[in-house]
């Protein structure tokens, strides 16, 4: 008799770090980029394209007639590429279906995910196009920035371009072929602007662990680090002027995501809590900010207040000052998260001259390219008609890699102190 999916489903949380290859993702050829080149501070509306070379989307809500369903349209901007003007369709209506959020022990099956963001990529071919002809003109030097002002979940690094044969373009997901960040227009600014300055903070690891996630600090072994495993600690170092320079603030910890945003929490703190905090540490240093929880990436559309935009914690981190901010767009399993942002923070800081987009870049590719190794998508069934466990995780392992998304400018980068010149590691400062 056939498994139950959904019993099955469940126990993958558990499991899906057990098999995950430890080998070091290789980095894509060319992955040392020129000298760091401003965006440019050009204002970007619907009416004017901005003066750059690189590739802009905005994703915006399509403004509908009342009752008709959610949707979205998307505008794009490339130095060399006639510009994509507001597109929106019958495709654009909110897919419910495909955000990342989807992925957890006990949801749909992985591999039906991933077919249905392949199915909604289908139906993106107006962008999907025009990236394939930046990418034609631009080549591996192509930098994209998204600024997705929906809230709708849209997992743009899962998005699959199709192949050119013609341009000798392959196809694949895009986080795997370009150089991809996203932004955030941070409402405490006022602005509603692309990413205009390269950050290149520089310094030690500021960490807050739960207890759950204590293994989280062999990471940073060797580093110069400053580690807290209590909350208050944390949150008031962040608004003390330490002498030396942060280059990464860490947090390994549980979140979760409501409709209700006295239920948005990060460490068991609420969103207004951390939005009371001024971080004025980031704002000095304009450190990457790196948040290893569940759903710290996801949004929540607020209006309880009086004022309705997309409240979340990367619009707090980088409203304070923050250069970048890694999170998470779901429910990634505890194991596979360790192992995870182990190999992440390793592709990030092994060549603090490569920018951080490209190191996620590097990141997704050494992931899908075992995911191949491993079968690919596989049917839910094997011969035998018993659920395939197996293929199932590594469809799950995938996904997960791609729950890591990046928020800044594409050219900035990340350098962690505290390693001596020979390579041996250095003393880290003791817990608080």
């Amino acid at each position: 008799m056939r498994d139950d999916p959904r019993n099955v489903i469940r126990r993958l949380g558990r499991l899906a770090g057990q098999a995950l290859p430890v080998a070091r993702a290789a980095v894509p050829a060319g992955a040392r980029t020129g000298t760091p080149q401003g965006l440019g501070a050009v204002a970007v509306d619907a009416g004017q394209a901005p003066g750059t070379r690189y590739a802009r989307v905005r994703v915006r809500r399509h403004r509908s007639s009342p009752g008709l369903p959610e949707a979205y349209g998307f505008e794009a901007w490339c130095h060399g590429v006639a510009p994509l003007p507001y597109t929106s369709g019958d495709g654009q209506r909110r897919p419910a279906a495909i955000s990342l959020g989807n992925a957890r022990p006990g949801g749909e099956p992985p591999s039906e995910l991933l077919r249905s963001i392949r199915r909604w990529s289908q139906n993106q071919g107006p962008l999907t196009g025009w990236i394939n002809r930046c990418r034609q003109v631009h080549g591996d030097s192509l930098q994209l920035v998204i600024l997705d002002q929906t809230g709708f979940d849209l997992p743009w690094e899962a998005l699959t371009l199709p192949p050119a044969p013609e341009a000798g373009l392959p196809g694949g997901m895009l986080g795997t072929l370009v150089d991809l960040a996203r932004w955030f227009d941070a409402v405490r600014g006022g602005g509603d602007d692309f990413p205009t300055g390269v950050a290149a903070p520089a310094g030690a690891v500021l960490g807050y662990f739960h207890p759950d996630m204590r293994a989280d600090r062999e990471v940073f072994h060797g580093y110069e680090h400053r580690p807290h495993s209590g909350i208050v600690s944390f949150l008031r170092s962040l608004d003390e002027h330490t002498a030396d320079p942060t280059g990464l603030v860490y947090m390994g910890c549980h979140g979760t995501f409501d409709q209700e945003l006295s239920k948005l929490t990060l460490a068991d703190v609420t969103w207004a809590e951390y939005h009371d905090h001024g971080m004025s540490l980031l704002g000095r240093d304009g450190s990457l900010v790196c948040l290893n929880a569940c759903h710290s990436g996801r949004f929540l559309d607020h209006d309880g207040d009086g004022r309705q935009y997309l409240r979340g914690f990367t619009e707090v981190f980088l409203g304070n000052g923050a250069g970048g901010c890694i999170v998470t767009a779901g429910k990634v399993g505890d194991a596979e998260a360790r192992e995870l942002i182990r190999r992440l923070v390793e592709t990030v800081t092994a060549d603090p001259a490569r920018p951080v987009a490209r190191a996620l870049r590097a990141f997704r590719t050494g992931a899908h390219e075992r995911f191949l190794a491993e079968g690919g998508v596989p049917l839910m069934v094997t011969d035998d008609g018993t659920f395939d466990e197996r293929g199932q995780r590594n469809v799950l392992r995938l996904l997960y890699s791609l729950m890591f998304q990046y928020y800044g400018h594409p050219l900035s980068t990340l350098h962690l102190t505290g390693r001596s010149p020979d390579g041996r590691p250095a003393q880290g400062r003791g817990p608080r």
